[in-house]
């Protein structure tokens, strides 16, 4: 690269890989071949501390502040339609993990600055990575970083650190020699976090080994938002076994929706990595090939994001 390179940022070189799984969950198959062109990366999610100087030069307000459109939520309790995030809370004991709402509050007031509700703030948090972002949140603080948001290939290929194939972003092994690599859950998920990893909720940023493209935190601590529109499924290694997609940018907007939820026209962003809630028995998406479908107007306390910027004169991407 002849680029000076960009500060806090590493180069990844583009190549042609296997993107997706066919072992694990439904959404990740099938596995099939892409390609991407080379571009810069942030070396670790955006921090605290990092927003904060956007949001003190800009003035911007994130979406879980301002008021919520009734219209968009219909047959939302008037209680809930306002300002605040969904926040993680641990559970007293055994519960169906099938039912997210043991486990998830919609909390008014919560935010990026108060990441667990109106009494909380960010001391000692600054070097953790942002929170309760939604998806335009985080466009807008790429833009003003003149940066972009990765496209799942993009942000899956980083991920792999040159390992095309491992299961994990160091490797084939969860914890290596019992080590931790992530920050991930350890212990019966939502209710005992045995913490052997160091951390019960958000880690600062870098807290755990690079992978083999200098990124830290691919997996696990905070979800990261792609560009691309969600689809359950993959699109199929093309016919020809030349041809896999150049700069894949996914699927178009109107197949993102929930089907579960008809009424809210909310459409679906990918967001990749898992989170410090991820566990072996509830959910292992700390992989580079899981994925997972985000409504972009929600801040969670497991979301954040990571910025690229590619060189000037790369190509656009097709639509695999």
């Amino acid at each position: 690269m002849t680029e000076t390179p960009p500060e806090g940022m590493r180069w990844i070189p583009g190549g042609r890989f296997r993107m997706g799984s066919d072992l694990h969950y439904p959404e990740e198959k099938p596995a099939h071949e892409a390609r991407v062109d080379g571009f810069w990366m942030d070396a670790t999610t955006v921090t605290n501390a990092e927003f904060a100087a956007f949001v003190a030069t800009t003035g911007y307000v994130t979406v879980a502040e301002r008021p919520l459109d009734p219209a968009q939520y219909p047959g939302a309790k008037p209680e809930l339609l306002v300002p605040g995030a969904l926040v993680f809370h641990m559970t007293d004991g055994p519960v169906d993990t099938r039912d997210i709402s043991h486990w998830w509050r919609w909390t008014p007031g919560a935010q990026w600055r108060r990441p667990h509700g109106p009494a909380s703030d960010l001391a000692g948090f600054e070097q953790h990575p942002v929170v309760h972002v939604a998806f335009e949140d985080a466009e807008a603080y790429a833009r003003w970083a003149g940066k972009e948001l990765p496209t799942e290939a993009e942000w899956e290929f980083a991920a792999r650190g040159g390992l095309d194939g491992a299961e994990f972003v160091w490797g084939d092994e969860l914890a290596p020699g019992g080590t931790h690599l992530a920050n991930t859950w350890q212990g019966p998920f939502p209710w005992r976090n045995f913490e052997t990893d160091g951390f019960t909720g958000t880690a600062p940023v870098a807290s755990y080994p690079a992978n083999g493209y200098g990124l830290h935190d691919m997996a696990g601590n905070v979800w990261q938002w792609t560009a691309d529109w969600f689809a359950a499924r993959h699109a199929a290694d093309p016919a020809k076994p030349c041809c896999a997609p150049q700069n894949p940018r996914g699927p178009a907007m109107a197949g993102s929706y929930d089907p579960r939820q008809p009424a809210i026209r909310i459409p679906r962003r990918v967001v990749k990595g898992g989170s410090f809630l991820c566990a072996p028995s509830y959910c292992r998406r700390y992989r580079p090939a899981a994925r997972h479908a985000q409504m972009v107007d929600t801040g969670m306390s497991h979301i954040g994001f990571r910025c690229i910027r590619r060189p000037k004169n790369q190509n656009g991407g097709t639509t695999s």
